[in-house]
């Protein structure tokens, strides 16, 4: 099975890793990473995100690394999103991965699809990955300094005082 989805994965945190790891269970995966044109229309809040080629090569690392961890033999690649719809609306794939967030877009990609001709991706939506205070863990909630990629509350959010260890 080929399996798609997309992101601008800036930084990359659990949540991610939830969605790499069921893309993986079900086949190869190709992941649309949005250019450094489409990141900024992406996002929900105004913030910085890195240059399109340091997220693909942490992309890729992070990618191998999930994949070295399915025991399964899998392929994968990483392409430039233009588009919002991006790659999942081309032939050659069978399901995408979604969000409960982007499972609307993902009805749309299928939309797409039947008006090419294409039949619909069979659409896999991976629930949120809640971060320690039930609160989805989002890149925007890292960058902010709310919390760390695995969720974890930073000392200034959990009422801990930071500490020195040396």
């Amino acid at each position: 099975m080929n399996v798609a989805l997309g992101g601008t994965f800036d930084p990359i945190h659990d949540g991610h890793r939830a969605l790499f790891a069921r893309a993986f269970e079900l086949g190869d995966v190709t992941v649309g990473l949005t250019s450094d044109e489409l990141a900024p229309k992406t996002r929900h809040v105004d913030r910085y995100v890195r240059p399109f080629a340091e997220r693909k090569r942490d992309l890729e690392a992070e990618l191998s690394a999930v994949a070295a961890d399915t025991d399964r033999d899998r392929d994968f690649s990483v392409r430039e999103l233009t588009e919002p719809t991006g790659i999942a609306t081309e032939a050659g794939f069978d399901a995408l991965i979604v969000s409960p967030e982007t499972q609307d877009g993902g009805e749309r990609i299928n939309e797409i699809r039947a008006e090419k001709g294409l039949p619909s991706l069979r659409l896999e939506v991976v629930d949120h990955v809640p971060a320690a205070d039930g609160e989805r863990i989002s890149s925007t909630r890292i960058v902010m300094g709310e919390i760390d990629e695995h969720g974890n509350l930073t000392p200034e959010r959990d009422g801990r005082e930071r500490t020195r260890v040396d």
